[in-house]
């Protein structure tokens, strides 16, 4: 059990700020840009949810929009193995519900 929380503690990159990096530098700029885009998309689908309320499923696509979003803003910082599995479980889960929220409720639509 120790070996699998050291290894979910592993931490791969994080960032500082001295010595300069450019490759640190990028990696966290885009890690925030990222992250602020799909914050973005959380924002679209709750509109969306409250102009058409089609379903309560659509909170749950925002929900992972906005966690997806903040585990840039993570990243950004720091990357360990706990956050690279919760990134790849986020993701599968935005993937399920968008299957969901456009084949159900917005089958024309093909953005968010």
């Amino acid at each position: 059990m120790r070996a699998v929380v050291e290894w979910l503690s592993t931490t791969w990159w994080s960032f500082d700020a001295a010595p300069y990096s450019t490759f640190s530098q990028i990696y966290r700029g885009i890690n925030l840009v990222e992250g602020a885009i799909w914050c973005l998309l959380a924002l679209l689908v709750a509109v969306r949810f409250a102009l058409y309320r089609q379903s309560a499923i659509e909170l749950l696509y925002a929900a992972a929009f906005l966690t997806f979003g903040l585990s840039d803003f993570r990243e950004a910082h720091a990357l360990q193995t706990w956050l690279i599995a919760a990134k790849a479980l986020n993701l599968v889960a935005l993937v399920w519900l968008r299957h969901i929220v456009l084949g159900r409720y917005y089958p024309s639509s093909r953005t968010f």
